[in-house]
C-alpha cells in the first residue's frame, strides 16, 4: 500500500498577502507530482521525529531564543522550464518503494544552496564545475562549498554561537564532512551522524522546505529565463529581496510546528498530504 506524501506547493500558492494563513495548519491539497525519488516511511521515523521535539523545547525552555540561533540548510533544483523537483513532493511507501522518474523537456537546471535563520540568508550557492555547467552535489563539492563559501560568508557575519542544520542526504553526512563541520560549529550541529540527530524526512520542519524554496520559485519564473544566466539572476534577486521580518515569522513558526508535532506524537505537519 503506497502513500503519496507531497507538503504543499508554494510555488502554485505563494503570495506575500496569504503567507499568515499559509503559517497555520494548512490543509490545502497539492498536485501530486511524481519525482525521481521515492522514500519509505519507517516504524523509527515518528520516535526520532518526537525525541528531535522534546530536545528542541528543551533548549527553547533554557534559552528562549535557541530556535533563531539556528542555521536551517538545504539544497534545490531550478529547472530552467519550471519543472518542480523533490523538495515540493515526495512519494512514500510502507515498503519496497518504486522509484517515479519523470524527466523534463528541457534538463538545463541550476542547484542552489542556502542556509537561512532568524538573521538572515547566506546564499545562493550554485554547485557548478569549472566550466560553469550544474554538477551533481557529492561530498567534495559539498565539503568545497563549506569551505569555500559558506565559513567565509559565516566568518563576515557578526554572528556567534549558532547551531548548524543539515538533512541527511549522503553527500552531507560522510565522516570527512561531519568532522569538517565539526571544526566550526563543534556540538552545535545538527544532522545525521552529528552530535544532535535530524529526524528523517522531516522537511515540515526545515523552513527552506516550508517556505524559501516555494516562495522563490513562485517568482523566478515569473518572466520566462530564457537562460540559465538569467534564473540564476532571478533566483538571487528573489532570494535578497526577502525582509528581515519575514525569515523572523518563519523561525516564530518552526516553534508552533514543534508543538503540533510533540501533540500528534510524532506526525507530519498538515501540508503533508497522505493519499491512498
Amino acid at each position: 500500500m503506497a502513500h503519496r506524501a507531497c507538503h504543499f506547493d508554494l510555488h502554485r500558492l505563494w503570495c506575500s498577502k496569504n503567507f499568515a494563513i499559509l503559517l497555520k495548519d494548512s490543509k490545502t491539497s497539492c498536485q501530486v507530482i511524481y519525482s525521481q525519488f521515492a522514500l519509505a516511511i519507517h516504524q523509527n521515523d515518528h520516535q526520532a521525529r518526537r525525541r528531535f521535539v522534546e530536545w528542541a523545547q528543551n533548549e527553547i525552555a533554557v534559552v528562549p531564543d535557541f530556535h533563531k540561533r539556528i542555521l536551517f540548510s538545504d539544497e534545490a533544483h531550478f529547472w530552467l522550464n519550471g519543472y518542480v523537483n523533490k523538495q515540493n513532493c515526495r512519494i512514500w511507501s510502507e515498503a519496497n518503494p518504486q522509484v517515479y522518474v519523470e524527466t523534463p523537456l528541457h534538463p538545463e537546471k541550476l542547484t542552489a544552496w542556502c542556509a537561512l535563520w532568524a538573521g538572515g540568508i547566506i546564499g545562493p550557492y550554485f554547485f557548478k564545475n569549472d566550466e560553469g555547467h550544474d554538477v551533481t552535489v557529492n561530498g567534495d563539492r559539498y565539503r568545497a562549498m563549506i569551505t569555500n563559501f559558506f565559513i567565509p560568508e559565516l566568518n563576515n557575519r557578526d554572528v556567534q554561537e549558532l547551531w548548524f542544520q543539515q538533512d541527511g542526504a549522503t553527500c552531507h553526512t560522510a565522516r570527512a564532512t561531519i568532522d569538517l563541520l565539526k571544526d566550526t560549529f563543534r556540538d552545535r550541529l545538527i544532522s545525521r551522524f552529528g552530535p544532535v540527530n535530524w529526524p528523517p524526512r522531516s522537511c515540515d520542519l526545515t523552513p527552506l522546505d516550508y517556505f524559501l524554496w516555494g516562495s522563490v520559485k513562485s517568482l523566478v519564473y515569473a518572466d520566462k529565463p530564457q537562460t540559465l544566466d538569467h534564473l540564476e539572476d532571478n533566483i538571487r534577486r528573489v532570494i535578497a529581496d526577502i525582509r528581515p521580518q519575514m525569515l523572523e515569522k518563519v523561525i516564530e513558526n518552526w516553534t508552533s510546528r514543534l508543538d503540533y508535532i510533540r501533540a500528534s506524537h510524532g506526525n507530519h505537519m498538515p501540508e503533508i498530504i497522505f493519499k491512498m
